[in-house]
């Protein structure tokens, strides 16, 4: 495998987790963002997850310091990406947002670059050409809390090297992933394409004022055993993210419910500060949500 340096673009909640499982398994890593305060903000993030690695992974104090330190930053695109044998893309998906990233990167990348999105949504296909590489081009897609729901979805579309596909799925394995290779493209991978149904239908029951969001959860895990219902997993994938999902879907579709579901999103939650669990607060608040307590099942 030819992967040494890698650059996570975008430093948000996933971005940031990507960086330090990346830099835990002992590769070089720099994160980049649109200027130093989005820098500041995922340096705080990613030493905050130096505790969850010892307290899930029983991850030791030197390791969890060395794989900080192992993490660079910088909001030059040019120099964040100089010595980069891979660069994984986790900015908002925003297809004009990725679209002209794209078009950046590709003007200041090394030749030797290898893009990889890791979109929840979008198709490779929609981006390749805006690459100026699209054989060197595919999509690496994480789950939440990427230590311990170590999945890693890899899928090309129809012009990407079978050479370049390989090496990114040595490269999940390298990092502690079950390497996931998707053959073909599919909105939403295999993960999503199965997540994605059950949060949208849970977010239609309550903009149809159905049920409220503890009784569909309770529902929920109830009756499937599930540990966490639909809104504490939109909590986890953060409301910025499934804000900008219900937009595109409002947008694509000219379904207004899911405008109604991206209206009452921006407007009782981003707006408020309340973007899930890295926040401290989204539908439930935290450290101490109602659902993990005993009776919320019982009542």
């Amino acid at each position: 495998m030819n992967i040494e340096h890698i650059t996570i673009a975008g430093s948000g909640v996933l971005g940031s987790q990507i960086a330090f499982q990346t830099a835990f398994e002992g590769f070089q890593v720099t994160v980049y963002d649109i200027n130093d305060e989005a820098l500041h903000k995922a340096k705080d993030r990613i030493f905050e997850l130096k505790s969850r690695y010892q307290e899930d992974l029983k991850a030791t104090e030197e390791e969890v310091n060395t794989a900080f330190d192992r993490i660079a930053y910088n909001s030059d695109l040019t120099k964040a990406v100089a010595d980069a044998d891979l660069v994984i893309e986790a900015i908002p998906e925003v297809v004009d947002i990725k679209t002209d990233f794209y078009k950046k990167l590709g003007n200041v990348a090394p030749e030797k670059t290898i893009f990889a999105s890791n979109s929840s949504t979008l198709l490779p296909s929609q981006f390749a050409e805006a690459t100026g590489r699209p054989q060197k081009f595919l999509a690496l897609h994480f789950a939440n809390e990427i230590w311990k729901n170590n999945t890693a979805e890899i899928m090309k579309h129809p012009e990407t090297n079978e050479d370049v596909f390989n090496e990114v799925i040595a490269f999940a394995k390298a990092i502690g992933m079950v390497a996931l290779p998707l053959q073909k493209e599919q909105p939403g991978y295999i993960l999503n394409s199965l997540l994605v149904p059950l949060l949208d239908a849970a977010q239609m029951l309550l903009i149809k004022e159905v049920a409220d969001v503890e009784t569909i959860d309770k529902t929920w895990m109830v009756g499937t055993g599930a540990p966490l219902g639909p809104f504490a997993i939109l909590d986890v994938v953060g409301i910025n993210t499934a804000y900008n999902i219900s937009l595109a879907k409002a947008k694509a579709t000219g379904n207004t419910d899911y405008q109604k579901v991206a209206d009452l999103m921006k407007s009782e939650y981003i707006d408020k500060g309340k973007l899930g669990r890295a926040t401290g607060e989204g539908f439930y608040s935290y450290p101490n949500p109602s659902f993990a307590h005993p009776e919320f099942l019982k009542s």
